[in-house]
This record gives structure tokens, sequence and C-alpha cells, in this order.
């Protein structure tokens, strides 16, 4: 089962501090944000010209952004993510693919693409609804991200508009996919076990059964570009926290395990990425059990420690 959301401070002076602190870095945060946004609208003046440099400056937007949200987050709040298993290589196109529990998955995620210099290429597939929300959803959609309503029969055509236009411009890319679909919790656990009896699967008791079919029409339409898989295991200490949390600095470590599958090695037919991705989650939910006992994952040598 997942752990417990994390516990609030004891006591009103720590209380109070830290969301003192996360009031004024999330403060902080907006105001830059939107200023980023803005400088993203300026770079349409440069569209016309060169689509190069146009993604250029907004990946130059995203890497100084998400920066210093990871930054911040370490010299600020002394939040250290602890990073094992395979090493990956430098600025290599992969699709990675993740468990989910809350938002500070993503910044987790944002810290090991800045060891591999692709902070500003990451991706990540965004509910349409966000598409025009100041900050995050202005920024995403220069950022060629794709925004979906995770109904299939309506997200297909765009998503591969989508690919088709990274893959033709050879757009440097980490495409960010949480393919439980949803956040892990008790309850969706619990739902999701029965799904894998009603179904013939595996039950798993960390993670839910991953939604195939984005992640077969991702292989399949970035095959040729993309040259791995990632595959995120993600785990926290003392208990789940919120994205309010993280910014009050009560998350004092976050553990990534990492393992990267070439895209060669990977099955040709949809119906062999479909096992190939169900075999992953139920390794995935082995790791995470390890973690849970053991307090680390089988590969405890740690690449990053900050």
């Amino acid at each position: 089962m997942p752990l417990d959301p994390l516990k609030e401070p004891i006591g009103v002076a720590r209380r109070t501090a830290a969301a003192l602190r996360g009031f004024a870095l999330a403060s902080f945060g907006f105001v830059v944000l939107i200023a980023t946004n803005a400088l993203q609208v300026a770079s349409l003046l440069v569209l016309p010209f060169s689509r190069s440099a146009f993604r250029g400056i907004n990946r130059w937007c995203a890497n100084t952004w998400w920066g210093m949200c990871v930054v911040g987050a370490e010299r600020l709040n002394g939040t250290r993510i602890l990073i094992s298993g395979d090493d990956l290589p430098m600025r290599e196109d992969a699709l990675l693919i993740a468990n989910h529990q809350q938002m500070p998955d993503i910044p987790a995620i944002m810290k090991l693409a800045m060891t591999k210099d692709r902070l500003g290429d990451l991706k990540f597939f965004v509910k349409k609804q966000l598409k025009w929300a100041p900050g995050v959803g202005w920024g995403m959609q220069f950022l060629d991200c794709p925004f979906i309503d995770r109904d299939w029969s309506s997200d297909q055509e765009q998503i591969r508009r989508t690919f088709a236009q990274l893959v033709d411009n050879r757009v440097p890319m980490w495409l960010v996919s949480f393919v439980e679909g949803t956040r892990a919790t008790r309850p969706k656990l619990e739902a999701s076990r029965e799904f894998a009896r009603s179904r013939g699967l595996a039950e798993t008791r960390h993670v839910q059964v991953p939604r195939t079919k984005g992640f077969t029409a991702s292989v399949q339409g970035l095959r040729g570009h993309i040259t791995a898989v990632y595959d995120l295991t993600i785990g926290y200490e003392e208990g789940v926290p919120t994205l309010w949390q993280y910014l009050k600095g009560l998350v004092h470590r976050v553990h990534l395990h990492v393992r990267r599958f070439p895209i060669e090695e990977l099955p040709e037919t949809d119906e062999g990425l479909r096992e190939w991705l169900l075999e992953r989650f139920v390794e995935k939910d082995g790791l995470l059990e390890y973690y849970y006992q053991t307090g680390s994952f089988p590969d405890n040598a740690l690449r990053e420690s900050l």
C-alpha cells in the first residue's frame, strides 16, 4: 500500500514558519513564471523567421524556470533527491514512465533531467483543461506538450499530430508519461486490484494497473526518434507530500530509481508493448515493496545525493 500522507510539523511556531516559507516561495515563483510566460509570448516574433530559434528560446525559458524550482528546493529547503540505478547517457531522447503519487514526483524527475542536460527538453502529457491557465498552461503550449482529455478516442489524433511535429523536426525531448493515469491512493489501488482480478492480470499493492494505449501510441509514434524508455520508480520516506508541503520545506529526501531500456529491445507490436508495460509495473511494485521494507532500492549505489 502507499505511504500515508505526510504529517504536518508539531507546534504552532513550526507550522507558521513552514507556511511563511511556502507562501514566500510560491509567490516569488508565480511572479517569475508569469514573467517567463511574457518572454515566451515575445518569442512568437521570432517564429516566422526561425522555428529552431523559437524552440531555443522556449527551451531556455523552461530550463531557467524549472532549474530555479529545483535549486530553490535544494538550497532553501534542504530537499535531497537520491538517484540510484542505471546511469543514463547525456542528452538522450527518451520516453519516461513513472509511478505517480503526488505533485512532488515532478520536481524529482526535473532533478534527474537537470543532471543529464534535458531539463529544458522535458515534455508532459497535460490535461486539456489546463491549456489556457496562466503560468503552467501557457508555458506548456510553447513547449509542444500534448494536451489530452484522457479519452483515447478523442486524444489519439491530437497526440499523433504532436508526435509527428516532434519527430519531423527532430526536437530534443524527454517525454514524461504517468501511465497509471491518476495518482495512487488507497481507494484507487483497491479499484485497480479489482480491475486486475476481473481481467486475469497480476495484482499489485503499490502501483495501479497502467493504461497501455497511450504508452503504445507514444512508443510507436516516436520510434526512430527516441532511443530508450526510462522506467522511474519514486519513493518517499516519511509520507507522501503535497506540493504545498514540498514548498514549505517538509520533504527532506526523495528516492528515485532509474532503469533504462533501449528502444530496439522493446517489442514491435502493440500487443507486445502492452505486455511489456504490464510486466514493468509488476516489477515496479516489487521495487517499492523492497524499498518500503529496507528504506532503499535494490541498487543502493547513489549517484546523486544533494
